[in-house]
């Protein structure tokens, strides 16, 4: 089993960026793939990005609003993933949780992730 902590989030002008983090415990990490979510106020978590499933799918996926601004990322030596946010808008504001899936799982789905991180809050202001 794989332990998830984001770090990362916090407060910044709309233009701005951020790095999200994403470190996993466990000797299993290669095993799994890597996504990310978002939670904003009053809405359902929604798909942001995740990374492509196995030796099969070298390909990233990201939600339409996000494309160009955000790429998703991994260092297996480091037992981490990220999340480079760029260009932030005051709609990116929300929790943003990391999620580990069975590579046979699709990168888009919510339900193929079976392990989450507890949350890091993203706030961007005017």
């Amino acid at each position: 089993q794989v332990q998830l902590v984001e770090s990362g989030g916090g407060l910044v002008q709309a233009g701005g960026s951020l790095r999200l983090s994403c470190a996993a415990s466990g000797r299993t990490f290669n095993s799994f793939e890597m996504g990310w979510f978002r939670q904003a106020p009053g809405k359902e978590r929604e798909f942001v990005a995740a990374l492509g499933s196995g030796w099969w799918d070298v390909n990233t996926y990201y939600e339409d609003s996000v494309k160009g601004r955000f790429t998703i990322s991994r260092d297996n030596a480091k037992n981490t993933v990220y999340l480079q946010m760029n260009s932030l808008k005051l709609e990116d504001t929300a929790v943003y949780y990391c999620a580990a899936r069975d590579p046979s799982s699709p990168p888009r789905h919510q339900a193929g992730y079976t392990t989450w991180g507890q949350g890091t809050q993203v706030i961007v202001s005017s």
